[in-house]
């Protein structure tokens, strides 16, 4: 992997990442951009102890513009983009509308591929290795933040998502606090220690592996299943079997296994409700340890995982987060955990 590092007409920093060593990336973005300037804080809410981010400077942010204008394909044809290149294996930049920046952390864009029309399960699997390589790289430049507790790598695709942009990218989320969905799971895995003397992601992944109902793929260095109590009518999570607390511990085998693994987990997504509908919506999200230094977080008894979902509960049909999801966080799942492995196992590739 080869990365060149460089700045956009605002200041914002922008990184290519490239298989070939001998790639060259010198284009000058000729925008005539102002510096970036932005509004976004945290603030605290006193009740529920969250942290929730204020951004008013993201409502001006562009919103599904048309293909031939979208700002994360590459500069071409007198059309200029964030990325100056005529084209490029993996970018990533600073975002423009960022919600969280300076002090109040940090929000990169990572772009798949120079192909608007493409699709992360569209990769082959030495580019899929490439982002896997590009998220590693980014959790380990932001965990040299000052301001940093926790690196977020996630995607959201399709419009029903609200995703705004429909080029294939994803993003990064540097927080300066540690969310509270990894608060919570870090006080349940010290509740199963205190009260087994075993670590609780260990003896989620052995039950599933030993009831054999709820696993969708499995290989030699990882695996996937659908969570005994999913939230979401379509969910997998996807475990390396080696426990680790972020990307950056992955050891070479699980590395080089991923993109088969996840790659086919997508392209299973896109077959669930047949070929005649609309490529799936989902979310991707990358569950990683807070860094060392932070209060109260033993990072040796976490577990990296990364969680893909739909909010598609079956065709022509969408889960919404009505009064009990949205009002008490308390969900309620139309789909069986045991039916969704089933048919995520029906839709394998041939």
């Amino acid at each position: 992997m080869k990365k060149t590092s460089t700045r956009l007409a605002d200041g914002r920093e922008l990184l290519y990442y490239d298989t070939r060593d001998d790639a060259v990336r010198d284009a000058v973005d000729r925008r005539p951009l102002d510096a970036l300037s932005t509004t976004a804080e945290i603030r605290h809410d006193v009740l529920l102890g969250d942290a929730v981010a204020i951004a008013s400077h993201r409502q001006g942010r562009t919103y599904r513009p048309s293909a031939d204008a979208c700002p994360l394909c590459p500069s071409r044809d007198g059309r200029l983009s964030e990325i100056p290149a005529a084209d490029y294996d993996v970018a990533v930049f600073e975002n423009r509308f960022p919600s969280l920046a300076g002090d109040a952390g940090r929000s990169e864009v990572v772009c798949f591929t120079s192909d608007h029309h493409a699709s992360f399960a569209d990769l082959d699997e030495e580019r899929a290795g490439l982002v896997l390589e590009v998220w590693t790289d980014r959790t380990a430049e932001l965990a040299e933040l000052p301001q940093v507790r926790q690196v977020f790598c996630f995607e959201n695709r399709g419009a029903e998502i609200g995703v705004t942009l429909q080029h294939p990218h994803g993003q990064i989320y540097a927080y300066p606090f540690v969310t509270p969905r990894t608060e919570l799971m870090l006080r349940s895995v010290a509740a199963h220690r205190a009260g087994t003397g075993r670590n609780l992601f260990d003896d989620l992944l052995g039950r599933e592996r030993e009831e054999g109902v709820r696993v969708v793929l499995e290989g030699g260095h990882w695996i996937a299943f659908v969570p005994y109590a999913a939230h979401w009518p379509y969910e997998v999570h996807l475990y390396p079997k080696r426990r680790v607390p972020d990307l950056r511990a992955l050891e070479e085998d699980a590395r080089t296994e991923f993109p088969q693994i996840y790659l086919e987990l997508l392209r299973r997504f896109d077959r669930i409700f047949g070929r005649s509908e609309p490529p799936t919506p989902y979310i991707a999200a990358w569950h990683q340890a807070p860094f060392a230094g932070t209060n109260d977080v033993n990072r040796d008894e976490f577990a990296l995982h990364l969680e893909l979902f739909t909010i598609r509960r079956t065709s022509g049909k969408l889960k919404f987060l009505a009064g009990s999801e949205s009002g008490m966080s308390v969900f309620i799942n139309d789909v069986p955990p045991e039916a969704a492995a089933e048919r995520l196992r029906e839709v394998a590739s041939e």
